[in-house]
């Protein structure tokens, strides 16, 4: 590695925008920018996002970046990636989408998801690949697409994800990384090669889907406008990287025995570091690729801040969410006997049910929007609790968490989380860890993975220690809390059915959207 090319450029491409950022060879911040972009439901169960467009924020990301920083192309050590999972493009020969991307939030494949769960197909799959039965896996996606979309189906010569469809833009050429593909239920954690039997499942070929390789794979011979649009050269290297969520355990430092990484974002997460894979025997935890010797294991919420966004505009219409949130500590734990099931987008872990539905149980008349808003946020962190509690069960006891993600600058909820798990809450300086991780990853790769993949230096940060009191109540509701789900699965399912059909009765068709 030539140390006089000072910089690495992080793109880190999520649900709702892709964050850009110039990092040096410590891990410290040069500086940053972000383009956001929508999310498209044009009907119940759909979420959809123009690829173009995302394209787009990472080419108009680099250039912001590029342009801020002063920088010129010599500069440059090279490019790495970090990429939301699950998402799902079908293209035809010259790699032009027919679809939109189709993002992990999306439920249409609900149905095919239930079947493969109840049939064991699904399971079986799961214990080789890693990626549990669920709408959000590229698997069930593909069965849903080959059932209701047969002609469009049967056109594509490819399936691929986003971070594939921007790569081929930039470079011409199909690939996609180990921890990409282990998020897609496609992929053999074992032999690091396409699953058979999932293709069998899914109807699709080898040939069809982009060529595996390393999370270090360097790529080189950038297309020379793009190029010129970016700043850079044609020949800066570009690292393929990994997927954002095994990445923030490499950003925030949790790649250590008993450290586990808790990112809530848009969703959120809880993760551990492991030397090899490693399953739930009823296929509720994600076992994810780092590199061909680490993976991460762990489970995701769909509902994270996504939840405190929601009621904070409906119920604090005009103010941020900065604002709402420190609003809830006057509230006591607890929310004086108010609990939230926060399933407002279905559920991933630790339910794994497309049609769980959001529910406010022990609603008085002394209730007000605060305590709404106190067990709102309890909820999310209830979800991230029993998620830990799985873990426990695999073998993953947690001594100490390491917490990022936009949830991670709220005091207030930093605090609620170690009250929660009853254990002690680190948050570094800079929380953006999946874009730290991508140019950690970087840096690893242009050193030609030379030794261990070792972190960054330690961050000094905040450390939040348990309260033992709130710790003891909420282990007290924790309980009542999960079996409230288990009691009222079968009328969210009911219910879910009725949204369905009264959503969907008089849809009309958006331009570019799936329709069976």
């Amino acid at each position: 590695m030539n140390n006089s090319l000072k910089v690495v450029l992080a793109v880190d491409i999520g649900t709702t925008s892709t964050k850009t950022l110039a990092v040096d060879h410590s891990g410290q911040l040069l500086g940053s920018h972000s383009i956001g972009y929508p999310l498209h439901t044009p009907k119940a169960g759909y979420a959809e996002q123009d690829p173009e467009v995302i394209y787009e924020a990472v080419v108009n990301g680099i250039a912001q970046v590029m342009n801020q920083g002063g920088w010129v192309a010599s500069d440059i050590t090279c490019v790495t990636f970090s990429s939301a999972n699950h998402s799902l493009i079908l293209v035809d020969a010259n790699g032009h989408a027919l679809t939109p991307s189709i993002t992990w939030a999306d439920q249409r494949s609900a149905a095919q998801a239930e079947r493969m769960v109840k049939d064991g197909t699904g399971l079986a799959i799961y214990l080789r690949t890693g990626t549990p039965i669920h709408p959000m896996s590229p698997l069930v996606k593909l069965v849903w697409m080959r059932e209701e979309c047969p002609e469009l189906f049967f056109s594509a010569h490819q399936f691929i994800g986003i971070k594939e469809y921007i790569l081929n833009k930039l470079f011409g050429t199909m690939v996609m990384d180990y921890s990409i593909a282990s998020a897609t239920g496609l992929f053999n954690l074992q032999s690091l090669t396409w699953d058979e039997e999932a293709l069998q499942v899914a109807g699709v070929r080898e040939d069809q889907l982009p060529r595996l390789v390393p999370t270090t794979e360097r790529i080189y011979g950038l297309n020379k406008e793009v190029a010129a649009i970016m700043g850079l050269a044609e020949n800066t290297p570009f690292v393929v990287g990994a997927q954002d969520g095994v990445l923030a355990n490499l950003g925030i430092g949790a790649v250590e025995d008993g450290v586990m990484a808790v990112t809530i974002g848009t969703s959120s997460a809880i993760r551990t570091a492991v030397a090899e894979p490693t399953l739930d025997p009823n296929g509720r935890l994600f076992c994810y690729t780092l590199t061909e010797e680490q993976w991460i294991v762990g489970g995701a919420s769909n509902n994270g801040a996504i939840v405190t966004q929601w009621i904070s505009e409906r119920l604090f219409p005009g103010r941020s969410l900065d604002e709402v949130l420190p609003l809830a500590e006057s509230i006591a734990p607890g929310a004086n006997g108010l609990l939230f099931l926060p399933l407002l987008s279905g559920e991933r872990a630790p339910f794994w049910d497309a049609e769980a539905k959001g529910v406010m149980f022990g609603l008085t008349l002394a209730h007000t929007e605060l305590h709404m808003l106190r067990a709102a946020m309890e909820g999310i962190l209830f979800q991230v609790t029993a998620i830990a509690s799985l873990m426990e069960q695999a073998g993953k006891k947690p001594r100490e968490i390491r917490a990022s993600g936009g949830f991670a600058h709220s005091t207030l909820g930093c605090q609620m989380l170690a009250d929660m798990l009853g254990l002690p809450v680190s948050v570094p300086d800079l929380v953006e860890s999946s874009g730290l991780g991508a140019a950690q990853l970087g840096l690893y790769a242009m050193d030609g993975c030379q030794g261990p993949l070792l972190r960054w230096r330690e961050q000094h940060g905040k450390r939040y220690e348990p309260n033992d009191t709130h710790h003891q109540l909420y282990q007290q509701l924790l309980p009542l809390y999960l079996s409230l789900y288990d009691r009222l699965k079968e009328p969210m399912h009911e219910i879910s059915r009725v949204q369905w059909n009264t959503a969907n009765v008089s849809s009309s068709k958006e331009e570019g959207s799936l329709d069976a």
